[in-house]
C-alpha cells in the first residue's frame, strides 16, 4: 500500500451537521479536553467536591427518597451556581458553553439518582424556557430557576404516547375571554414531579395544534400521581402529572400554537447529547471500582488483574469510554464554534441558536446511543470483574449497574434515536444540506480508478486515517446500493435504518478518538500517548471491520448470485485490513491501568 505524509487542508468555517461522513479527518479543529481553561476546571472541581460532600454521603437516604431531601440537595446546588450554568448571563444565569456544562454533568455523575434529578431540572426542565420563553416569563422563572428557589419538571411523555410524543392527548381549551386555557390530560413518568414547582407541558389546541406551556404547580387541578417504584435510579422522584381542568395563563404559553414539536425535538436533541456525557462519566466510576478491586483481589496467590481475561475486561472499558469522551468533546465544541460565531444582537439571535442544535441532531443521537450504551457495557463487565461482590449493595457497581438501564430510555430510546440518525441525513441530502451526492460520485470515481483512492498516511495513527477514510465510503456506497433496490422510502425499513445507524456511529466514533490523539499529539508532542494510541489501535481495528460486516447484510438482503458478489467485492476493496497485535495492546493498557489505580488519559 502506498503512503503518503498527512497532509491535510483545513477547511473554512463551521462544519454541517453530518459534515464528518464526507470531509477528511483532520480537515477541521477539533475541541479536546486538554483544551479547558482553568476557569472551565474550577466550574467541575466544585461540582465534584459538591458530589463528594454533600451527595455520595447522603446515597442510602437518597434512595430510599428521604422527604424533601432531593429538592434541598437541588437547591444547595443552586447556592453553588451549578444549576445556572446553561441560563444566560442577562436572565440570571452564567451563560457559559457546552464544553463546560458537559464537563460538570459528567463530574456529577457518581450517582445517578441525583444527576439525573440535576439534569431533568438545568436541561430539559430550564431550557425550554431559556430557547423559547417570551421576555416576560423568562424574567418570571429563569432567576429563579437558576438559584435553585424553584425547581423544574419537563412533561411530555402520556400513557399511550412515548416514541410518538406528537400522538399525546392532552387538551388545551382556550377560554372565551381568552385570558387561559383549559389543560386535561395525564402525563406518565416525569422526572422531578414530586417536588417540581414548573413543568413544561405539551397539549393539543383543537385537537391538532401540539404546543407548549408552562404550568405552575400551584397552579388548581394540577396533580400528581404515588411514585413509580423503579428498577434504578430510586432517589429520584418519577410520578404521573395529572391536570383536571387546570387554568393555565394564555401567558404562560410557550412558544407558538401548533409548533411545540419543534421545542420538544430541541430540547431533546440537548437533553440526549448531555446524557450521554453524563453517562460517560458514570462509566468511569465503574472501570475505576473494577482496577481497584482487580490490583486489592487476589486468586491463585496473585491478584487477579493480572490474569489474562481481567485484563482484557480493563482495557476494553477503558477504550470504550475513551472514545465516548472523545465522541462528547468534540461535539460540544462544534456546538460551541457554531454559536460563538453568531450574531448576538441579531433580533433572531435566540432562534439561531435553537437552529444550533437543530444542525447537529445526527451528532446528538450519536453521542446519545454510544455513551449509554457504553455505560451498560462497562457497568456489566465491572460487575463481572468483581464476581460474587459485585452483585451485593454494599459495593457501589450495584447501584450502578441498576441506574444505568434506564438511560437506553430516556430522552427517546436507542432504537428512535438509531432510527433519527439516518432519517436526518436523507433529510439533509434530499434538501441539499449536505453534498452527499457528489461525494457519491466521488466514491463512484474511485471505484473505477484505484488510483484516485485514498492513500494510506504516514506516521502512527496512519493506517487509523485511512480506515476513517474508507468507511465513510463504505457507508456511501451501501447507501447508494439500498436506495437504488426500490428502498428509497426507508420509513418503513427499520432494520435497514438501524444497521446504517450503527455504521455512522462507528464512524463517528472512530473519526473523532483518531482525529482527538492527532490533535492532542499535535499539541503536546513530548507528552507519552502511547495508552491513547493503544486505545485507538483496538478501537478502530473493530469499528472498521464492523463496518465492513453490517454493509455486507444490508447487501446480502437485497443481492444475491454475482451481483452479491461485485458489491461485497467493492466493500472489501475498500476495508483496509489492519494488522494488530490486539491481545498484546490491550495487556499494556490494563498494566498501565492498574498501574495508575484508576482511568486517566492526557
Amino acid at each position: 500500500m502506498e503512503t503518503k505524509p498527512i497532509e491535510i487542508e483545513r477547511l473554512p468555517g463551521i462544519p454541517r451537521g453530518g459534515a464528518f461522513l464526507i470531509e477528511p479527518i483532520g480537515s477541521r479543529d477539533i475541541f479536546i479536553t486538554g483544551e479547558f481553561t482553568d476557569e472551565q476546571l474550577a466550574y467541575a472541581a466544585t461540582a465534584e467536591e459538591f458530589v463528594a460532600r454533600e451527595i455520595l454521603p447522603r446515597l442510602d437516604a437518597i434512595e430510599r427518597k428521604e422527604e424533601g431531601l432531593m429538592p434541598r440537595l437541588l437547591k444547595r446546588a443552586g447556592a453553588l451556581g451549578l444549576l445556572m450554568i446553561d441560563i444566560p448571563e442577562r436572565d440570571g444565569g452564567l451563560g457559559l458553553d457546552k464544553a463546560t456544562s458537559m464537563l460538570v454533568s459528567e463530574r456529577a455523575a457518581k450517582c445517578a439518582s441525583f444527576s439525573v434529578s440535576w439534569g431533568a431540572h438545568t436541561g430539559i426542565g430550564t431550557l425550554p424556557l431559556v430557547y423559547y420563553g417570551t421576555a416576560e416569563q423568562k424574567a418570571r422563572y429563569l432567576p429563579k430557576l437558576a438559584t435553585g428557589e424553584m425547581l423544574a419538571a419537563y412533561a411530555l411523555t402520556e400513557p399511550g404516547s412515548g416514541s410518538d410524543a406528537t400522538g399525546a392527548r392532552t387538551t388545551a381549551v382556550l377560554a372565551p375571554d381568552g385570558s387561559h386555557y383549559v389543560l386535561n390530560g395525564v402525563k406518565q413518568f416525569i422526572t422531578n414531579a414530586g417536588f417540581a414547582d414548573l413543568f413544561t407541558v405539551f397539549a393539543k389546541i383543537d385537537g391538532d395544534k401540539f404546543t407548549a406551556f408552562l404550568v405552575e404547580r400551584a397552579t388548581p387541578g394540577v396533580s400528581t400521581g404515588p411514585e413509580e417504584q423503579k428498577l434504578g435510579i430510586k432517589g429520584s422522584s418519577t410520578r404521573q402529572l395529572i391536570l383536571e381542568d387546570a387554568k393555565v395563563p394564555a401567558a404562560n404559553l410557550l412558544g407558538e400554537i401548533g409548533r411545540g414539536h419543534k421545542i420538544a425535538f430541541n430540547i431533546l436533541n440537548v437533553g440526549r447529547f448531555k446524557l450521554g456525557c453524563g453517562a460517560a462519566g458514570a462509566a468511569r466510576e465503574c472501570l475505576d471500582g473494577a482496577i481497584r478491586y482487580a490490583s486489592e483481589r487476589k486468586q491463585f496467590g496473585k491478584p487477579i488483574a493480572s490474569f489474562g481475561a481481567i485484563q482484557q475486561k480493563l482495557a476494553d472499558m477503558a477504550t470504550r469510554i475513551f472514545v465516548a469522551d472523545a465522541m462528547s468533546y468534540r461535539t460540544a465544541g462544534l456546538m460551541d464554534d457554531a454559536t460563538r460565531a453568531l450574531d448576538e444582537r441579531a433580533p433572531d439571535y435566540r432562534r439561531q441558536v435553537v437552529d444550533v442544535l437543530d444542525e447537529y441532531t445526527i451528532e446528538c443521537s450519536t453521542i446519545k446511543v454510544f455513551g449509554t450504551e457504553c455505560l451498560d457495557f462497562v457497568a456489566d463487565e465491572a460487575l463481572q470483574t468483581l464476581g460474587g461482590y459485585g452483585f451485593l449493595n454494599e459495593y457501589p457497581i450495584e447501584r450502578h449497574y441498576r441506574d444505568a438501564r434506564i438511560n437506553r430510555i430516556f430522552e427517546g430510546t436507542n432504537e428512535i434515536n438509531r432510527l433519527i440518525i439516518p432519517a436526518t441525513l436523507m433529510k439533509r441530502v434530499a434538501r441539499g444540506g449536505l453534498p452527499y451526492l457528489q461525494f457519491l460520485q466521488t466514491v463512484q470515481e474511485e471505484i473505477d480508478d484505484v488510483g484516485r483512492r485514498p492513500l494510506c498516511a504516514l506516521g502512527p495513527l496512519g493506517q487509523e486515517v485511512r480506515a476513517c477514510e474508507m468507511a465513510k465510503r463504505v457507508i456511501a456506497y451501501t447507501v447508494r446500493v439500498v436506495m437504488q433496490r426500490g428502498l428509497a422510502d426507508l420509513t418503513a425499513k427499520q432494520q435497514h435504518l438501524m444497521l446504517l445507524a450503527d455504521m455512522i456511529i462507528d464512524l463517528y466514533a472512530m473519526e473523532s478518538v483518531t482525529a482527538r490523539v492527532l490533535e492532542q499529539t499535535r499539541l503536546r508532542p513530548d507528552a507519552d500517548a502511547s495508552a491513547e494510541l493503544d486505545m485507538t489501535y483496538v478501537f478502530v481495528a473493530s469499528a472498521n471491520q464492523r463496518v465492513a460486516s453490517h454493509a455486507a447484510r444490508l447487501l446480502c438482503n437485497e443481492l444475491a448470485g454475482e451481483d452479491l458478489e461485485r458489491h461485497l467485492a467493492t466493500v472489501r476493496a475498500f476495508t483496509p485490513f489492519i494488522p494488530l497485535r490486539t491481545i498484546d495492546t490491550k495487556t499494556r493498557l490494563a498494566e498501565r491501568l492498574v498501574t495508575a489505580g484508576r482511568f486517566e488519559f492526557i
